[in-house]
């Protein structure tokens, strides 16, 4: 205890020699002399560590006992109490709630040598209790405040239950939707992709990561997990330094600039080297040439999968290899703890390596006002009154309706009348409370979400029948148990094709479970899966009004139904409002504007598909043969291209002007294009520029977003809308990882999807 005192007298005489003058300087030295203070503070606390305690910083272990039973008395679980009395624990994860977080924080504040309190860790995806649409829905929203508000809600209710640290955001860029998680990401381009990692960022720690309701962020996957081979999780990576540099990257480097605080290394290799062991990455790229100044955690017990890859021998070996690579944290790979000590005690890793570790993760946790207060999270007023609120409830809403997807309404059907209509609901996700919830929701309750039938239920002014039709799923589902699909149970069917004969609209809800996408859910059909197509085509041989309903954590192959069915709505999975949202959608209510935010494929034949591919060299058919880029048996064109999305109401784009056509490299490009609303709805309009760089050192894609602004329009309305290129949006990267800007020519366009067709050029000179 006497050391304890000591280093307790120590500390305070550091603090109070720091920041003694403080006051009197002016407001652009506070940041710097704060930063200042904190490294000393962390400096002075590092000397009093003894390598053991300086290694256990760098150990993060998942919640491992019912911290409100008995003490564990044997096997891992008592290893790791061990671990935790004697202060050989850095952080914790999947412990949640002030009276769990209460306790191990306590063991670590008040039983530990010097008293050095946990990060605590947990999956905050796309809220907490409250749950948003997944990432990939809210990106199709397109609106960068509020996809921060839903962050920052998130945030709030976390840290009202204790943890201080989200594994969030996921900023992978992928093209692939057979792979599962691109639900947790914001879809296939960099600069989208961009804002909305700085977006989720600021919203997760807001201005101060001092105030209690903030938490630490963390950028994942570093780097390129979005590109394992073939979508399928936990795969290699194998692709060229200008897609890497140019569509990988970016968004990573938002995210940095933006001040997150961690980054996650991810499961993939990457030039046949394990991104956990990848010093390129996280030394020389991340914290060298980037200058980030926070800590590099592991995914889970991915420093261990260096061994299972091939590219190290033992867990000792395995050790040497990351800690040297700039993997600062090991999450539950147990290798740090067991061969980081005797490793730096031969002189393999010098201690300077686990010094530089140490370091970041401390003042991470003094930059989130742990030591200030280690119980700052554990407020059990905060417990009862900030997790659930109406008022995220109503932003929830919000966010849910924005994400929402208009792909087709030929006959417009939609919006629904609001009275004097029979309609049917029919689909095995109409009534569901569970699917909708989506994955990576592990903090909500099941079954919480507001159905499509409950949402379609408060519009009273309509008959309203409803039919499951067919199971999608058999048995029950869960996070970590496979999704059992019903393939043979068509006892339903019969019902749903009575109840559809007689009314005015059917509205089908069909898609995926909410567990059928999301981590280690890659799927090699992306068709409606199961009965689901059979009992469409099924309803439509009887009535052809028919509005189709996805709930879906990816894009589909829906070509019959994009072929057949006059009205189509991506409803992805929209968390706890999702059947209000879908409601409010249908009955015209709320005028949809969301933008695909990925590409849909005719087939999975085509797949990767995206808009933003380079040209090729035969990339044109131009005299009738078969000797150019294409397939024999299916269009190169997607079926719905990134950006797409309809409104109940209409937009036309025209007078797109730049008032010059040469600029210098160092000059501005202002553009600007007028927008109308030329139909019967005010309505929402997210409007794109698109640039085409002609002629580069590196060949440039055919098109590049550069540019969107979201525009609200009442009917018969005209704005005109300002743009502006610079260096940021006219540069690239070259093969080395610089950023150039060259001369040359440049066409531009602006429209409401990657497709857009008004088009205009300029020369930099």
């Amino acid at each position: 205890m006497t050391s304890r005192i000591n280093h307790i007298i120590a500390f305070l005489s550091v603090i109070l020699t720091l920041t003694g003058n403080s006051n009197h300087k002016k407001q652009s030295t506070v940041v710097n002399q704060s930063n200042d203070i904190i490294d000393q503070k962390v400096d002075s606390l590092m000397a009093l560590m003894t390598l053991d305690e300086k290694v256990g910083q760098m150990n993060l272990y998942n919640g491992f006992w019912d911290v409100t039973g008995p003490v564990p008395k044997e096997g891992s679980e008592k290893t790791k109490y061990d671990h935790l009395r004697k202060g050989w624990v850095g952080g914790m994860l999947n412990v949640k709630g002030v009276k769990n977080v209460r306790e191990v924080q306590k063991i670590a504040v008040e039983e530990t040598r010097l008293g050095i309190p946990l990060i605590i860790g947990f999956d905050v995806i796309h809220g907490y209790k409250t749950l948003s649409p997944i990432p990939l829905a809210e990106a199709a929203s397109w609106d960068l405040v509020a996809i921060e508000k839903s962050a920052r809600n998130a945030a709030t209710e976390a840290a009202a239950s204790g943890i201080n640290w989200t594994f969030a955001p996921m900023v992978d860029i992928s093209r692939d939707p057979r792979w599962g998680r691109v639900m947790e990401g914001a879809g296939e381009d960099p600069y989208l992709g961009s804002k909305i990692a700085k977006a989720r960022v600021h919203g997760f720690q807001g201005d101060d990561l001092k105030k209690d309701n903030t938490i630490a962020a963390c950028a994942k996957h570093f780097a390129a997990y979005g590109f394992a081979e073939a979508g399928k999780e936990y795969n290699t990576v194998d692709i060229g330094t200008s897609t890497l540099f140019n569509m990988v990257l970016p968004p990573f480097k938002a995210a940095s600039e933006s001040g997150v605080k961690t980054f996650m290394n991810s499961f993939n290799d990457l030039n046949g080297i394990p991104v956990s062991a990848s010093k390129y990455l996280q030394r020389d790229i991340l914290k060298t040439k980037w200058d980030f100044e926070g800590f590099v955690v592991s995914d889970w017990a991915s420093i261990n999968e260096i061994i299972s890859w091939g590219y190290a021998k033992d867990k000792k070996e395995a050790a040497k290899i990351a800690s040297l690579a700039g993997s600062d944290m090991d999450m539950e790979g147990h290798v740090y703890i067991q061969e980081l000590v005797n490793l730096v005690k031969e002189g393999v890793v010098e201690e300077a390596i686990i010094n530089d570790a140490v370091k970041r993760i401390l003042k991470v946790k003094y930059e989130l006002g742990l030591f200030d207060d280690p119980y700052k999270y554990c407020n059990t007023k905060n417990e009862m009154e900030r997790i659930g609120s109406k008022a995220h409830l109503e932003d929830a809403l919000d966010m849910a309706k924005k994400s929402i997807v208009l792909l087709k309404n030929e006959t417009q059907l939609l919006p629904l009348k609001k009275e004097g209509q029979k309609i049917a609901l029919i689909g095995p996700l109409a009534a569901d409370k569970n699917s909708p919830l989506g994955s990576w929701r592990t903090a909500s309750e099941d079954h919480t979400a507001i159905s499509v039938l409950e949402g379609m239920q408060t519009y009273r002014g309509n008959a309203l029948e409803y039919s499951k039709g067919i199971d999608l799923i058999i048995g029950k589902t869960s996070f970590v148990k496979e999704v059992n699909i019903n393939t043979t149970n068509r006892d339903g069917i019969k019902e749903a094709i009575e109840v559809a004969k007689n009314v005015d609209v059917v509205v089908m809800v069909l898609g995926e479970h909410g567990f059928q996408s999301g981590e280690a859910r890659s799927r090699t059909q992306l068709d409606l899966p199961g009965l689901q197509q059979e009992l469409l085509e099924a309803v439509y041989k009887v009535n052809k009004n028919i509005v189709l309903v996805l709930n879906n954590g990816r894009p589909l192959a829906i070509e019959w139904a994009s072929e057949n069915i006059p009205s189509i709505v991506v409803g992805w999975q929209l968390g706890s409002q999702t059947g209000n949202a879908i409601a409010q959608v249908l009955y015209g209510d709320y005028n949809p504007s969301g933008k695909l935010p990925m590409t849909f494929p005719k087939s999975i034949g085509q797949i990767p598909i995206y808009y933003n591919h380079k040209n090729t060299g035969r990339a044109k058919n131009v005299e009738n043969n078969v000797f150019w880029s294409h397939y024999i048996d299916e269009e190169n064109a997607p079926l719905y291209p990134f950006g797409f999305g309809l409104s109940y109401t209409q937009f036309a784009y025209k007078n797109i002007i730049i008032k010059s056509s040469n600029f210098s490299i160092n000059d501005a490009v202002n553009i600007s294009v007028e927008i109308s609303n030329i139909g019967d709805y005010d309505g929402k309009e997210v409007a794109q520029l698109y640039i085409r760089d002609l002629v580069g050192c590196v060949i440039r894609p055919i098109r590049e977003l550069k540019g969107f602004e979201l525009v609200l329009l009442k009917k018969g309305e005209t704005k005109t809308l300002e743009f502006v290129l610079t260096k940021k949006e006219l540069g690239f990267y070259n093969n080395n990882g610089d950023f150039i800007i060259e001369p040359g020519d440049f066409e531009v366009y602006v429209g409401g999807s990657s497709d857009a067709n008004l088009k205009s050029e300029f020369t930099l000179k």
